[in-house]
């Protein structure tokens, strides 16, 4: 919770891949938040006001979970909101001419993008599309798998690119970005 609020303000993508995980941790607790306040929330260096908060928290995370049917996978709406406004701010960047340094760097990537889509799920937004990428090798990484240096470098590349676009979002939500001649 704590760590969730701090990135969601510093940067969205970790933001969302951060939440992915902690649905998946929810899952691995069986949504049962009982377990998850004795099992993991109890792990925790927090004052007693933190807990109750980290487990409300978690509460009613679990419950949005339940009432979408995604005990089992996907994200939860609200996750998918944010995956949206980053969608369209991309594409807001990409049609204005004043952010040529962005542009470039999605030219960069979009092979990358290209043959993810190829692999995987083709019904997703590119931006969702790399945030996957990132949450796979991540994954890969805490089970301490083998990862190719090709793959190395489409996730250099990746984040590079979703770092910009993270940037944007954030200065977006704080000043406004200007994407035409005023």
């Amino acid at each position: 919770m704590l760590i969730a609020q701090k990135l969601r303000k510093e940067n969205i993508a970790e933001y969302l891949l951060y939440m992915w995980q902690v649905e998946d941790i929810i899952r691995a607790f069986q949504c049962d938040l009982s377990v998850i306040r004795r099992e993991y929330i109890s792990r925790f260096d927090i004052n007693e006001e933190q807990r109750d908060e980290m487990v409300d928290w978690y509460g009613n995370l679990i419950r949005m979970i339940r009432e979408e049917g995604l005990t089992s996978g996907g994200h939860i709406q609200i996750n998918k909101l944010v995956v949206q406004q980053m969608t369209e701010l991309h594409n807001m960047l990409m049609q204005s001419p004043k952010f040529p340094f962005y542009n470039a760097e999605y030219y960069k990537v979009l092979p990358f993008i290209v043959e993810l889509r190829g692999k995987g799920e083709k019904d997703v937004s590119e931006i969702e599309t790399c945030l996957n990428a990132l949450y796979g090798v991540m994954l890969l990484r805490l089970q301490q798998k083998e990862i190719s240096t090709s793959t190395e470098n489409a996730v250099k590349e990746i984040t590079t690119f979703l770092g910009m676009l993270s940037d944007y979002y954030k200065k977006d939500k704080e000043e406004g970005l200007k994407f035409e001649d005023d």
